[in-house]
């Protein structure tokens, strides 16, 4: 006999049962038996329903399809669902015969027992096993396939759910973090506007007081430095007024005029004057005398001079027709009772034209730089036209140290911009007269206008002794009017940016002999 066997025979003693002959017991036995083999011929392609079979019945082990609870919000449980009532009718045997008794003992009728779902029950005097227990034994191993079925299907579903809730973890994580550093930089934001609000309060502060103290004291004393100037202006009016009605009438020299005259400076020589000064000319009889400054000391005497620039003294940005009659100083008194010094000027270029017209005229133009430095430039042929041609140069055989400007142009040029700079040949040109090679006809583009003085202009120069007096000698772009080399130069010898000190230029009758 099996273990199975033995198990059902010690639940029958335990259960007390009446009449235990051999019969019922082989009928109950056979009863389990069948019930037992049908369902393992049922179930035996799934064979994970096994444990549960071979459960003890003692309590120790644990029933592996127990309950599952509830998950509160997910899931709900409803009870008393509907199953199928037990068969109870269509049994295939009949009662058995009753034996007859034994041995004088009242035999007990047999009971057949009612069919239950496919399981025959024992006796109620036995006791009942688990209420319809075959079917509900059969039921749950039906539901535990379909509900492996589901969870098999499910843990995909928990499985993309795990992953979205770790996404969304991640997303959540990264979201708190940001949240976090934009608190952070929302804190530093924060305190850097306390900073410059407080800094903001302390200028208002600063500026306020200014306002309404600093301001209005400054102004009180621009005020006052306002009156003196109005009165300074109103005194140079006056001073101006004056001078004005002093000078209705044309100003007369103080200096007294030597009695040795002549038609120029070489003539005055020739005649006895051998003082470097102030002597009155007249070259033609036709035309009054004029006063001009001799040089009798500088190679042999007999030089006049024609133009003088010295300490910045006149100013040479001027029309036609002051050049054409001459304007400036003719000479001073230095304290020596006569007019030994000569002052700025420019002798004129109607006066020029007639004097170098009356026969072959040299020129000497004299430099000095602001060191003392002294060079010349000698002219052995120079002659200036009348008006009519608009007193054009004409000048030949230089000799010097100064470098032959007129006729060279700038060394420091190459080519159709050194020819650019010559001035042997050009018209005069001022700035109300435009003669010059840069565009004629073209306001904006005139050398006498840019350059500061009138001068035999080409495009434009490579000297320009009437141009503006700079005092020191080196000047830039930045100090120029209109960003020229306007000063007092002499190319070839300081270049265009050095304004020289003083230059002169003198003229004598020229000879061989001499």
């Amino acid at each position: 006999m099996s273990g199975r066997e033995k198990a059902l025979w010690t639940e029958f003693d335990n259960s007390n049962c009446i009449g235990s002959t051999m019969k019922t017991l082989l009928l109950v036995y056979l009863c389990v038996y069948v019930a037992w083999a049908q369902d393992n011929l049922d179930y035996d392609e799934d064979d994970s329903v096994t444990p549960g079979l071979n459960a003890t019945v003692s309590g120790a082990a644990v029933d592996a399809r127990g309950h599952r609870p509830v998950q509160r919000g997910r899931e709900t449980y409803t009870g008393n669902r509907y199953a199928p009532p037990p068969i109870s009718s269509g049994g295939r045997y009949r009662g058995r015969p009753t034996p007859a008794p034994v041995g004088g003992r009242q035999i007990q009728e047999k009971v057949e027992q009612p069919d239950a779902g496919g399981c025959t029950h024992a006796s109620e005097e036995m006791g009942y096993l688990c209420p319809t227990g075959c079917d509900l034994k059969t039921t749950l191993l039906k539901q535990e396939r379909n509900v492996k079925l589901s969870i098999n299907e499910l843990k995909p579903q928990v499985d993309d759910l795990s992953r979205s809730s770790n996404t969304v973890f991640n997303y959540v994580n990264g979201m708190s973090n940001s949240l976090r550093e934009r608190q952070r930089v929302s804190n530093d934001n924060s305190r850097v506007v306390s900073q410059y609000t407080d800094r903001v309060e302390e200028q208002h502060v600063y500026i306020k007081e200014i306002v309404d103290t600093v301001f209005p004291s400054n102004i009180r004393v621009l005020q006052g430095v306002l009156d003196k100037i109005k009165l300074k202006i109103q005194k140079l009016e006056k001073a101006i007024q004056a001078q004005r009605d002093e000078c209705k009438e044309p100003c007369e020299t103080k200096c007294p005029i030597p009695v040795v005259s002549g038609k120029e400076c070489e003539d005055i020589f020739r005649r006895g004057g051998r003082d470097s000064q102030m002597y009155l000319i007249q070259p033609d009889t036709f035309y009054p005398p004029y006063k001009i400054f001799c040089d009798q000391t500088t190679q042999n005497g007999g030089w006049l001079l024609i133009q003088n620039r010295l300490d910045g003294s006149v100013d040479f940005g001027r029309r036609w027709d002051e050049y054409r009659r001459g304007f400036g100083n003719i000479a001073f008194d230095s304290g020596k009772g006569h007019c030994a010094t000569p002052g700025e000027y420019w002798l004129g270029n109607d006066r020029i034209s007639q004097l170098t017209k009356m026969g072959p005229t040299e020129v000497l133009i004299e430099m000095e730089d602001w060191t003392g430095a002294k060079v010349h430039a000698q002219y052995r042929q120079f002659t200036v036209q009348s008006q009519t041609s608009n007193y054009v140069l004409a000048v030949d055989g230089y000799s010097g140290n100064a470098g032959n400007c007129f006729l060279e142009g700038s060394l420091t040029l190459f080519g159709e911009n050194r020819t650019m700079t010559i001035h042997n040949g050009m018209m005069f040109s001022t700035y109300d007269r435009d003669n010059d090679n840069w565009t004629p006809g073209d306001p904006s583009k005139q050398c006498s206008k840019e350059d500061g003085g009138g001068w035999w202009y080409n495009r434009c120069h490579s000297a320009n002794p009437n141009g503006r007096y700079y005092i020191g000698g080196p000047y830039t772009r930045q100090m120029a009017k209109h960003g020229t080399d306007d000063g007092v130069v002499w190319m070839n010898w300081k270049g265009s940016w050095y304004s020289l000190k003083a230059i002169s230029m003198k003229i004598r009758p020229y000879f061989a002999s001499r």
